[in-house]
């Protein structure tokens, strides 16, 4: 508190002081010192556990504003901005902040507005704003590309934006600071606010929130920390069913049973998984065994709209007794009754468990309860890493991130709809937003001349040109009906395309009989020629043209990828660090299992196990096939990657590799020659991430695929047209095709082509990630040839057989190649 409190107006107004009261509550140190650092006229980022009052602490210095404020004949406007990366968690505060709005009396009007809103309320609001408006990142961004926007926020005097943590690192989050930039531009003393709960370098969400410059109107530009106090320690509890751990697995189908028991124990339990398969798999399981007709829901995002709604509506009147959900249900909406929450298999960070245990309870003097039900023994050993750095309070965390310029492109073309710009005077604005901070003016202005010519191979087109300059210098939309498309067209999310799986009809590329449907990611690791499992039997991928994968039945009956685990969170380099020290470190294994103990045992005396900057690699022959099997630790899609370059090397080594399997803990490659003779500091050199790189980008539909994505955020290709329906992704994806294919051969430095690359290499292949590896490793090789497999070996070869039999007879098939397995690696 500052020294002179005595003589200021009280922090906490009689009103508000005595509804606190009123309620046997007191206001606590960091809601007071949210309101100090409002009155100074600072920015603030909150960090404070659930349950502690977070969102009323972001709002508390508003209402006292709003309340204090002169006489109605008061001309009134917009005064405070609520953003959500949730559309349900904007309506959830909503409801939550008139709570006290009604039990004051005060006058002050609070509304919702997002994709969901009905037309009428949000033109009302558009004339007569309330007070305070809660809202979505991409509703802002379409207030921003509307004239009349600066006069529209003229006199806003705060955003809050929450759960910030869940949106910065993201195209969302660069979209999001470009139009906080454009509100500091309108409100030049306009007030930003942060609240999270989980963080674990606050520094980096600072910078992100800054404004930079800083004003001196405003005291200065750094967003000054505030901590409120630590919450009881969660309880996290694991699950194993009869004592033990399954060697390999992923749905934790074992466990099942109990699951459903700790459901029965709880007062309504939330059951976390990481996919929406695994959602609808526990799901339909524990509805199988649901002898009591507990009320039991399913929540994930490829459910309709209203489904999700009936099961919130379900959830906030404690109708429930557990929710099966994915990440849609990660977030701060407060469901009271919630008393447990269920992580199945792992969780793959700490950051994401501890903001899915605060679902429970929302009480800051009462312990979160959590269970953890690993589905197999590496995944025994990934959530024990998670349950310690939770107890240490250590998180993981993202790095600083720059803006993508695909999303800046969108930006520029919302200010050019808004009202005609100077191109100096946008690119300060630009530059004061944290993400773009050291964007170089030559990448703002290549930014610009894309969005008004499409770039130099395609400014022939006229489609593209879609700004202009006037002759008084200023930049200004090309005409109505273009601004319009604009905005049908904003935001920075990506829907991922559903491919049709068909059968190549003769040599016309043409799809015959359709076999089911994949999302696109399924298959984007594969080239034309590669086979592959689906619906129980092997395919030879002949091509992708539009939505359709064309296939062909393989004669060869061993695929080259034989499965894919689907759209998995990654394993995040912290966690995956924290497991490969606990698995070195003998005397840390006292806190496992009594098999998962014996299991590490086993590895050590009949293979090895490595410290944790070296790289384990197992060579050993099986059947009539030579296996190399390494141990990097680093998540699926570094992985993936790392596989693909490694068969293109050992097939230049002669090798005659035949295909790969990898999940988020280990690679498998096998060969039909033996690969214990080779140089393994030569397989694994650093410099696969360049030519062999390219060429297998260049080969491969990856690039394609995100330079559609890059495409639709940038305002290239339109995904709705006034009048009409979205349009469908066949023509998204055969316009981008063509384009793709022009701008690589007439312009390969395009803009878009920059952005694609970028996006593959974070996003998709995650090459920074390998190159991290990869550096760590060299000359930290560990090489084990063995003469069979190994037990860390035995979860990654039984992938090999995971999806070659349809129906019930894949599990007894697979039941019985993981006893010989097991078998084998204890023998």
């Amino acid at each position: 508190m500052a020294s002179d409190a005595g003589f200021a107006p009280p922090l906490l107004p009689d009103r508000f002081a005595a509804w606190f009261a009123g309620r046997g509550w007191s206001a606590r140190p960091h809601q007071l010192e949210m309101i100090e650092k409002a009155r100074a006229g600072r920015d603030a980022l909150l960090i404070a556990p659930t349950g502690g009052g977070k969102t009323l602490a972001g709002f508390l210095p508003s209402l006292i504003e709003l309340a204090e404020r002169p006489p109605a004949n008061t001309p009134r406007g917009l005064h405070t901005l609520y953003i959500s990366p949730l559309k349900a968690l904007a309506v959830d505060v909503e409801r939550n902040l008139m709570a006290p709005i009604l039990q004051m009396g005060l006058p002050i009007v609070a509304e919702s507005r997002t994709g969901d809103t009905g037309v009428s309320r949000r033109q009302r609001q558009r004339v007569k704003p309330p007070d305070i408006l809660l809202t979505t990142p991409e509703q802002l961004a379409l207030f921003c590309a509307w004239e009349g926007a600066r006069l529209y926020f003229q006199d806003l005097a705060c955003v809050i934006v929450d759960e910030i943590h869940a949106i910065h690192a993201s195209k969302r989050g660069d979209l999001l600071a470009l139009d906080l930039a454009r509100l500091q531009t309108f409100a030049p003393n306009l007030r930003r606010v942060g609240l999270s709960a989980t963080v674990d370098d606050p520094s980096v969400i600072q910078r992100w929130l800054g404004f930079v410059p800083p004003s001196p109107a405003r005291g200065g530009g750094d967003v000054d920390l505030v901590r409120g106090p630590g919450g009881a320690q969660p309880v996290v509890d694991m699950l194993l069913s009869e004592g033990r751990v399954p060697w390999a697995g992923h749905t934790a189908q074992h466990a099942m049973a109990e699951v459903y028991e700790a459901i029965k124990g709880a007062r309504t339990a939330l059951v976390f998984v990481n996919t929406r398969f695994q959602a609808e798999f526990a799901f339909q399981e524990l509805w199988r065994i649901n002898d009591d007709d507990l009320p039991i829901a399913l929540h994930h995002g490829s459910l309709a709209a209203e489904q999700r709604r009936k099961v919130e509506a379900a959830m906030a009147r404690g109708e429930l007794r557990a929710v099966v959900c994915t990440s849609t249900l990660d977030l701060g909406i407060d469901w009271g009754d919630v008393d447990l929450v269920i992580q199945l298999a792992s969780p793959k960070g700490a950051s994401r468990m501890v903001q899915r245990i605060g679902r429970a309870n929302h009480r800051l003097d009462e312990a979160s309860r959590a269970l953890f039900v690993p589905a197999n023994r590496f995944e025994m050993l990934e959530c024990q890493a998670a349950r310690e750095a939770i107890a240490e309070n250590r998180f993981d965390g993202d790095p600083p991130r720059v803006g993508a310029l695909d999303v800046l492109a969108q930006h520029v073309m919302g200010c050019a709809c808004s009202e005609p710009f100077d191109l100096l005077a946008l690119y300060d604005e630009v530059t004061a937003s944290g993400p773009y901070r050291d964007l170089e003016y030559e990448d703002f202005e290549q930014v610009v001349d894309f969005v008004s010519t499409g770039g130099y191979a395609l400014k022939t087109y006229d489609r593209f040109r879609r700004i202009v300059k006037g002759q008084d210098g200023l930049w200004r939309v090309r005409d109505a009906a273009t601004a319009q498309r604009h905005r049908l067209n904003v935001g920075a999310i990506l829907s991922p395309a559903v491919l049709s799986v068909r059968i190549a009809m003769g040599k016309s590329l043409r799809g015959g009989r359709k076999i089911g449907e994949v999302e696109e990611g399924y298959l984007e690791m594969l080239e034309p020629g590669d086979t592959f499992v689906f619906a129980g039997q092997v395919w030879k991928l002949v091509a992708v043209t539009g939505l359709d994968v064309l296939v062909s039945p393989a004669a060869d009956k061993d695929p080259r990828m034989p499965s894919w685990g689907g759209s998995k969170f990654a394993l995040s380099t912290f966690l995956a660090k924290r497991v490969r020290e606990l698995m070195f470190d003998e005397a840390h294994w006292a806190v496992l299992p009594a098999d998962v103990r014996e299991w590490l045992e086993m590895q050590k005396a009949r293979s090895l196990i490595v410290r944790e900057e070296e790289l384990l690699v197992e060579t050993f022959p099986r059947g009539k096939r030579f296996f190399l099997v390494c141990y990097p630790f680093e998540g699926r899609l570094a992985h993936t990657t790392l596989a693909m370059l490694l068969t293109r090397r050992l097939e230049r080594m002669g090798a005659a590799p035949l295909g790969f399997v990898c999940n988020d803990y280990a690679v498998a490659v096998w060969a039909l020659k033996p690969l214990d003779e080779v140089d393994l500091d030569e397989l694994f050199a650093q410099d696969m991430l360049g030519d062999d790189l390219e060429a297998w980008l260049a080969e491969s539909f990856m690039m394609k695929r995100a330079f559609k994505g890059c495409a639709i955020i940038s305002g290239l290709i339109e995904r709705r047209f006034p009048g009409e329906h979205q349009k469908s992704g066949r023509q998204v994806t055969f316009s981008t095709d063509l384009i793709y294919d022009v701008l690589r051969r007439h312009q390969p430095d395009h803009l878009l082509l920059r952005c694609a690359r970028d996006d593959a290499a974070t996003g998709l292949i995650d090459v920074a990630r390998l190159g991290q590896l990869l550096e760590r490793i060299q000359g930290r090789i560990r090489h084990a040839p063995l003469d069979h497999v190994s037990p860390f070996s035995v979860p990654i070869m039984l992938e090999i057989g995971k999806e070659r039999s349809p129906g019930d007879a894949a599990d007894m098939i697979l039941a019985d190649a993981e006893a010989d397995l097991i078998a084998e690696a204890v023998a």
